[in-house]
């Protein structure tokens, strides 16, 4: 990043009070050089500005206290061995009772008679307030008291007063010298701060106006920047030349089906119509809820291909899900002349040389299969669409990989995600595409019946299984294990949850137990993929009865006959991850249920959860489940693969992201490289970001 000065390519090691050690340690946070630190935002802030007195302190804040040490500090050690300080202070309105944890050596630090400010929060503790290892200082020697202090994200070995001498040094002799970013214009149209003065406060606010403006400014510029990067990539993907397929109408496609289409699907399809015989590439989402038939949708793009002469290679996350698309996609295409095969890790020697050939020779019109697609033995005779089921848990480098197995003329791209984003959202994180949403449910989908119940129910909804199975259905049981809370959902950690062998326990506890006359299945994401799948093969062919899983249940796996969904420790997944395992049942005709299992006496926790009991709405959902765990567990930086953000906050910055995607899109409009000099600050911040994506620029 230009700055123009040198003082910001300093190296903290070189810095006294820094040395090599800590030099090391400031490594860890992405902290190498005084630049660095600029871009090192606090976390909170402590407003140490007003001294109370003992009687004014208000009980359940945190402030500063004046006092006076009263008398020499008492060492004692409590019965669990730990080691406590009491200190007694005074001052002309009562007593202020202080006590440090694991600091012995605090006895020596105060003598009788000298003036603190202790920095704490306050109880009541008889006629005077008492503190908790509060911080401190030395009346006449402040460095604190008085203003707002900075509290930065820190790592072990590293203090929070280090962090605020290097800021201010920082703020000092390297925030002058970085350059604007922000045309005029914008600034004024929106509002914004200069960069020096945003530099300035939100590392050392004079007040939390300034704080807000500064944060502000920030904010904006960091959208501004991202969605400046999104928009000059959808140019250049648009300039680029594009297959021009056949006026094959959604009409003409639709008169093929057995059943009529709906509305949103129907406007998809158009969309996708209007792309592919616009001469420009497609690159397009389509997102809808669980259920709402995308994959129709993609079956028309598909169709489509094969009938202007081309191939469609349809990406699936896991071989379960390839088998399924390809008997859907075989259901729809073949009875019209199209050929659809299968290419997965499973099939090899004969089988997989003869499909090969077929491919290469054009006889193979679809093909579906994992990311064995774009290795390196298979070569397409002229692939014309590549479809992608569940974006997030391939990534764009994957999509990248399949959509070079084109020719000269990149083939065209769709997308299909069944992990519902509220609209706004959607724009942004798929800013580099156009967005279709599916909203609306084909007819004669059961809704599906949600409850949130206690431990106190477990025999009840254990008889609500045999009712069940009684009747010929099947029953989904799933439970979060330790080993697989990682990344399940945008990196939420399910923790406290069953390690994987209390799952297996419990799963062998139900075979052997409760149900000795069911059958009782068991996957869990540490299986080999052949073992998984012939287990949930067997659950599908209803040789299973109850199918026990750790893991989510594959988005997308179709058992119509399974009509129990029960979900233990639900209060640890997140509400838009629930609504998807909710949708794996009422895919057939008969009355599905879903039961969420949860010990947490946290009136919130069954709050949350009781939204799913009132809404089938996955949109809905997915814009509440953001608003209660934010944006970090709603899609981490794996999942949605954007540049990561310094300040900004997608849920809580909706409004500023919308301003910012109006700004950029103007500026880009008008200038699409960003070429003009007064917009050669803003493009330099867009390579830094986007310097992981030379696609923009190159």
């Amino acid at each position: 990043m230009k700055v123009g000065n040198k003082e910001v390519n300093v190296a903290l090691s070189a810095l006294s009070g820094v040395g090599p050690v800590r030099s090391g340690k400031l490594a860890k946070l992405g902290l190498e050089r005084l630049g660095d630190v600029l871009w090192h935002f606090p976390l909170r802030y402590e407003d140490r500005r007003k001294l109370y007195t003992v009687r004014e302190a208000p009980e359940g804040m945190t402030c500063c206290v004046k006092a006076m040490v009263a008398q020499d500090p008492q060492l004692s050690r409590a019965r669990s061995g730990v080691e406590l300080v009491k200190v007694r202070c005074v001052d002309e309105t009562g007593t202020l009772h202080l006590t440090f944890f694991h600091q012995s050596y605090l006895r020596r630090a105060f003598s009788p008679g000298d003036q603190y400010i202790f920095y704490g929060r306050v109880e009541r503790q008889g006629r005077g307030i008492a503190m908790v290892n509060p911080l401190f200082e030395k009346e006449g020697e402040e460095r604190y008291t008085g203003r707002i202090v900075p509290v930065y994200p820190l790592t072990a070995g590293i203090h929070n007063a280090l962090m605020v001498s290097l800021a201010q040094l920082a703020v000092d002799q390297v925030a002058p010298t970085v350059e604007e970013v922000l045309p005029t214009w914008v600034r004024r149209e929106y509002g914004l701060c200069q960069q020096e003065f945003a530099l300035a406060n939100v590392h050392f606010p004079q007040n939390f106006e300034g704080l807000a403006s500064a944060r502000k400014r920030l904010i904006f510029e960091e959208l501004m920047t991202l969605t400046c990067g999104l928009a000059m990539l959808k140019g250049r993907r648009q300039q680029g030349e594009g297959l021009v397929l056949g006026q094959h109408t959604p009409e003409q496609f639709c008169a093929l089906l057995p059943f009529t289409p709906t509305g949103a699907q129907t406007r998809a399809m158009e969309d996708i119509f209007h792309d592919v015989t616009s001469g420009r590439s497609m690159n397009r989402l389509v997102q809808g809820d669980v259920g709402s038939g995308k994959t129709a949708v993609a079956a028309y793009g598909a169709w489509c291909a094969a009938l202007s002469g081309l191939q469609c290679a349809l990406m699936a996350p896991t071989e379960l899900l390839a088998e399924q698309h390809c008997r859907t996609l075989s259901s729809i295409l073949e009875p019209v002349g199209v050929k659809v095969a299968l290419l997965t890790g499973s099939v090899k020697g004969a089988a997989r040389k003869k499909l090969l050939q077929e491919l290469e020779r054009g006889d193979i019109q679809v093909l579906v299969g994992t990311h064995a697609l774009f290795s390196q033995p298979v070569t397409y005779h002229k692939l014309g669409l590549v479809i992608a089921d569940e974006q997030h848990r391939f990534g764009v480098a994957q999509r990248g990989a399949l959509a070079a197995k084109g020719g000269e003329i990149p083939p065209h791209v769709l997308v299909m995600s069944a992990t519902p984003i509220p609209r706004t959202l959607a724009l942004m994180i798929y800013g580099d595409m156009e967005v279709s949403i599916i909203d609306e449910l084909p007819p004669g989908r059961t809704p599906v019946a949600t409850y949130v119940v206690g431990e106190d129910k477990r025999q009840r909804m254990y008889g609500f299984v045999r009712t069940q199975v009684g009747q010929g259905r099947q029953v989904y049981l799933v439970c979060p294990a330790v080993e697989e809370s990682q990344g399940e959902e945008g990196g939420e950690a399910l923790s406290p949850a069953m390690d994987l062998k209390a799952v297996t326990t419990y799963a062998k506890h139900l075979q052997e137990q409760v149900f000795p006359d069911l059958t009782v299945g068991f996957v869990h994401g540490k299986m080999k993929a052949k073992e998984k799948e012939a287990i949930m093969s067997a659950f599908a062919s209803g040789e299973v009865q109850i199918l026990v899983s750790t893991t989510v249940i594959e988005v997308g796996v179709d058992v119509p006959n399974a009509t129990l969904m029960i979900v233990e420790n639900a209060d640890r997944f997140g509400l838009s991850q629930l609504h998807q395992l909710r949708g794996r049942v009422g895919r057939g005709k008969h009355e599905s249920f879903c039961v969420l299992v949860t010990a947490s006496r946290s009136d919130t926790a069954r709050q949350r959860l009781r939204v799913l009991t009132q809404t089938t709405d996955g949109f809905q959902i997915a814009q509440e489940d953001l608003r209660l765990r934010g944006p970090g567990d709603f899609f981490g930086q794996r999942q949605h693969g954007l540049p990561q953000l310094k300040v900004a906050d997608f849920a809580s910055d909706l409004e500023l992201l919308n301003q910012a995607r109006q700004a950029a899109q103007t500026l880009v409009e008008g200038d699409g490289e960003l070429s003009r000099p007064e917009h050669q600050p803003l493009r330099r911040r867009v390579e830094h970001m986007f310097r992981d994506n030379p696609e923009i620029f190159h």
